[in-house]
């Protein structure tokens, strides 16, 4: 079966300054799949997801070499409108961080300032239409005017999805997005991102060999810097076929 590559990286290098943090990583990620990126603290998971939309051009004295391609668009073209990048492709973080907002201020801010909805009715119901998406309409549709953050841990995390969801993007990146939650508000997310992938392609790092089998369709396991490698994931799981990947996934290290 063939899949159509929405994302993909080809011969990566990425550069702290001297510091080579990312050696030729090459991935495709496909359409409406969930990948999951794991390995031990420090390897560069979290480097590489920044890569896909830029969130590292924030660091100064980092530079990279190689091809991102968004839709066989190199991300890095001089070209790039990186605003546009980011609204398609939208960022989670570990931690949540709603804007010290209302509610409906969150979801309704990024929107009314890239003019994908008007006030009123057109606006009120993108704010419904995301909070559904992410499953929080139900919990907080009566409240949409109390601050975000009277919510709980975990309703605000979903409350991030759902502002990244107001933009309308088409790949989602989760920076260990349920690390910070309680087991029920960590279901909610993995049920979540299960619900997602039907209308995303969805990039995951997560330290919780569980919850990457659970939620992914493919893993990709790295290690100092290098991707070991990448495979669908129960065969990661259960036939892996590098032993670095084996003796990483049954505890023996990391």
């Amino acid at each position: 079966m063939t899949h159509e590559i929405k994302m993909a990286s080809k011969s990566l290098n990425f550069y702290y300054d001297q510091f080579l943090a990312l050696k030729d990583v090459s991935i495709s990620f496909y359409a409406n799949q969930v990948t999951a990126l794991i390995g031990p603290s420090g390897c560069g998971k979290s480097t590489y997801i920044r890569c896909l939309n830029r969130m590292n051009d924030l660091v100064v004295g980092t530079r990279i070499e190689g091809e991102i391609l968004l839709d066989d668009t190199n991300i890095y073209a001089s070209n790039i409108d990186v605003v546009e990048l980011r609204k398609r492709v939208g960022m989670v973080f570990q931690k949540p961080n709603p804007f010290p907002k209302s509610i409906y201020e969150n979801i309704a801010y990024a929107p009314r300032i890239h003019g994908l909805a008007k006030k009123g009715s057109q606006m009120d119901e993108l704010v419904e239409t995301s909070l559904r998406k992410a499953g929080l309409w139900d919990e907080v549709g009566d409240r949409l005017n109390h601050p975000a953050t009277s919510l709980s841990g975990g309703q605000q995390q979903r409350l991030c999805i759902a502002r990244a969801l107001a933009m309308e993007p088409e790949v989602m990146l989760m920076d260990e997005p349920a690390s910070a939650l309680d087991p029920i508000a960590t279901q909610k997310i993995e049920d979540l991102i299960y619900e997602l992938k039907s209308r995303l392609t969805i990039i995951i790092v997560t330290h919780n060999m569980q919850q990457a089998a659970r939620v992914s369709d493919r893993t990709a396991f790295f290690y100092m810097g290098e991707l070991i490698e990448i495979d669908d994931t129960e065969t990661m799981f259960t036939r892996p076929g590098k032993k670095q990947t084996e003796e990483y996934i049954t505890g023996r290290f990391g």
